[in-house]
């Protein structure tokens, strides 16, 4: 998986195309490559922006004065205009953008706990079976993150460190393929080098995780 982090990158938008979304009163979200969407958004679709804007009502006595883009995005984006191009930065609202993106990410990492479920069920039936032989969430996540496809909408920094991200797979079918072959072989060698993991040993629960991976 790839980092996208709002700490380091600038969003480039065609700001004809920006500007069409703002007048026409519809949803609308700027993705990571700076594309236009309207709602309702693909399931996998990873957000920078979602509003919608709506114009201050007229008034006769005092003419209205158009907003700038600064201030129809607000104070938590950073925006620099030139004659064709947007660049926004928006790592200042990152608050709000878990909340737009959580829906539609494999997985939370923007808490102290760190993960504890996976949003497609068949990966959570495996993140659910693999920790009756205490593999964790973290450690699927590592194995995630390092053999398959997707994003990770984050902020992270080295100093002082933090970390906060929404995971995204590209493929759920493979992401369980390749989850489902890791916790096999990680058990099969417990039971085979762990005294206290022998077949004999097992716990009912632990068995019928031994079952579900086809440990037995």
């Amino acid at each position: 998986m790839k980092k996208f982090n709002l700490f380091n990158e600038i969003i480039t938008v065609d700001k004809t195309e920006l500007l069409q979304a703002i007048n026409s009163a519809k949803e609308y979200g700027i993705n990571i490559r700076g594309a236009i969407k309207y709602a309702p958004f693909d399931e996998k679709e990873i957000l920078i922006y979602q509003g919608k804007y709506t114009p201050q009502p007229a008034n006769a006595l005092v003419k209205a004065q158009a907003p700038t883009l600064a201030e129809i995005f607000g104070r938590n984006y950073q925006i620099i205009e030139n004659k064709n191009k947007v660049l926004i930065k928006a790592f200042s609202n990152w608050q709000e953008l878990i909340r737009v993106n959580t829906p539609r990410a494999s997985y939370d990492d923007t808490t102290g706990d760190g993960v504890d479920k996976f949003a497609d069920e068949a990966l959570e039936e495996i993140g659910w079976n693999a920790t009756e032989f205490d593999i964790n969430y973290r450690t699927l996540v590592d194995v995630l993150e390092k053999e398959c496809e997707g994003t990770l909408l984050c902020i992270e920094q080295e100093d002082p460190y933090k970390f906060s991200g929404l995971g995204f797979l590209d493929d759920d079918t493979h992401a369980k393929e390749v989850l489902f072959s890791y916790c096999q072989n990680e058990i099969k060698k417990l039971m085979r080098e762990d005294p206290l993991y022998t077949t004999e040993k097992l716990t009912d629960d632990e068995k019928e995780a031994a079952e579900y991976f086809k440990c037995l």
